[in-house]
C-alpha cells in the first residue's frame, strides 16, 4: 500500500504540466458523484493531466449547525470506493479527526488536511502514519513559512510522502485574499506545492441568507484569474472544486467552478516546460525561483 502511494506521489511530482486535484465538494449522491468522476476523468485524459478525484464525506466546518454536512464516514468511504474502482482513479478525501485517518487510509490514496488544522500534530502523525500521501492546506490565518513545519511533522512521523497547498489568507472579517509570493515561499517545504483555485476565493461568513444568519459567499468569476497566475508561478498541482450546476449545490456553490470542460479542455497548455525539481534548492532562508512556463489561458 505505501509503496503504490510512493509510486504516486514521484508520478505527480513529474507531472506535466501540472497535476490535477478535482471534483465536487461534498459527496450529495452517489449517482452525482460517478457522473462526475466519469465526466473529469473524460476531460482530464484527453489533456493527458493526471487526474485525483476529490470529494469529502462529511464537511465538519461548517458555517451553520443547519448546513449540509454530507453523508458521514462510513457510507461517504463506500461511494468513494465505488469510484476508485469503477474508474481506476486515485482518490483524495479530508479528515478532521484523528480517529478517522485509519479507515479513510483504506481507501484513500491522499488524505488532505483542512487549513484550520494545519497546525494540529496529533492529526497530522495519525494521518502520516497511515502511509498515504498527505496534502496539507495553508491555514488562512498562517504565514507561508508555517507549512514547513507542518510537512516536518509528517516526516518526523516516518512518511516523504507530503505537499502542500495555498487556499488563499484572510483579508478583514469576510474576505481571503490570494498572494502568489506564497506559492514560492511555500517552496521552503521541499515538497509539491498546490494551489486551491477555488476555496482561495471564498468570502467565509460573507453571505446573507433570507430569514437571518450567514453562509460563505465567493467570487466565482475570478477562478480563471487565480488560476492563471498560479499556473504562471509555476505550481505542481491545481485542486479545484467544480459542479454540474453551482447554484444548486448544498455546499460551497459560489467557489464551485460549472464550465470544466470549456475551462480545462480549451487551455492551450504550452507543454514545452522545463522541469526545475532536479536543480530547485530548497532550504531555509534561500528558495530557487522554478524554471516554468506552464500558460493556462
Amino acid at each position: 500500500m505505501a509503496d503504490s502511494c510512493s509510486l504516486l506521489y514521484n508520478q505527480l511530482k513529474v507531472a506535466e504540466p501540472f497535476f490535477l486535484l478535482a471534483g465536487p465538494n461534498v459527496i450529495e449522491s452517489e449517482e452525482h458523484v460517478l457522473r462526475m468522476a466519469q465526466n473529469i476523468k473524460d476531460i482530464a485524459t484527453k489533456l493527458g493531466l493526471p487526474l485525483v478525484f476529490k470529494s469529502s464525506f462529511d464537511k465538519a466546518n461548517r458555517t451553520s449547525s443547519k448546513s449540509f454536512r454530507g453523508p458521514g464516514i462510513a457510507e461517504g468511504l463506500k461511494i468513494l470506493e465505488k469510484v476508485k474502482v469503477a474508474y481506476d482513479l486515485p482518490i483524495v478525501t479530508d479528515v478532521h479527526e484523528s480517529s478517522q485517518c485509519e479507515a479513510v487510509g483504506k481507501v484513500a490514496d491522499i488524505i488532505q488536511i483542512p487549513a484550520f488544522l494545519c497546525r494540529q500534530t496529533d492529526l497530522l502523525v495519525a494521518a502520516a502514519q497511515t502511509g498515504k500521501i498527505i496534502n496539507i492546506k495553508k491555514g488562512q490565518f498562517c504565514a507561508p513559512s508555517v507549512m514547513a513545519n507542518s510537512a516536518e511533522k509528517i516526516r518526523l512521523a516516518g512518511n516523504p510522502n507530503v505537499m502542500v497547498c495555498e487556499r488563499g489568507t484572510m483579508f478583514g472579517y469576510n474576505d481571503l485574499v490570494v498572494d502568489p509570493r506564497n506559492l514560492e515561499w511555500m517552496r521552503e517545504a521541499n515538497c509539491p506545492v498546490v494551489a486551491d483555485i477555488t476555496h482561495s476565493l471564498q468570502q467565509p461568513a460573507g453571505k446573507k441568507l433570507d430569514g437571518g444568519g450567514v453562509a460563505s459567499g465567493g467570487l466565482r468569476e475570478l477562478i480563471p484569474c487565480i488560476a492563471r497566475t498560479a499556473v504562471a508561478v509555476g505550481v505542481d498541482g491545481i485542486f479545484m472544486e467544480v459542479h454540474d450546476d453551482p447554484l444548486s449545490a448544498p455546499v460551497d456553490g459560489p467557489t464551485q467552478w460549472s464550465s470544466f470542460p470549456v475551462f480545462i479542455a480549451s487551455a492551450p497548455y504550452r507543454r514545452t516546460v522545463r522541469r526545475a525539481h532536479s536543480n530547485r534548492e530548497c532550504h531555509k532562508g534561500k528558495t530557487a525561483v522554478p524554471n516554468r512556463s506552464h500558460a493556462l489561458s
